[in-house]
């Protein structure tokens, strides 16, 4: 699969480096509906919806990525 070459400009107040994702290993959270892809790059996690690898990817640094996942696992997102 050909990644995206395309550069985005970083938002206002955006505190993350603009990461090369072009060599990043994904790795896939399952293969249902809504699948997504993560990569650690630079001491960062980058996570993409893997139905639309071209889109820009969410960036987390490891505190953040770390906030996610317990909230993931705790329910946070889950719909009432």
């Amino acid at each position: 699969m050909a990644e995206s070459t395309t550069q985005h400009m970083p938002l206002k107040g955006w505190d993350k480096p603009d990461l090369d994702l072009s060599e990043a290993e994904w790795r896939s959270s399952s293969r249902g509906k809504g699948d997504v892809q993560i990569a650690f790059v630079e001491g960062f996690i980058a996570m993409r919806n893997s139905e639309r690898p071209e889109s820009p990817s969410l960036i987390f640094t490891p505190a953040e990525w770390g906030a996610f996942v317990s909230g993931a696992r705790e329910g946070e997102f889950d719909l009432t």
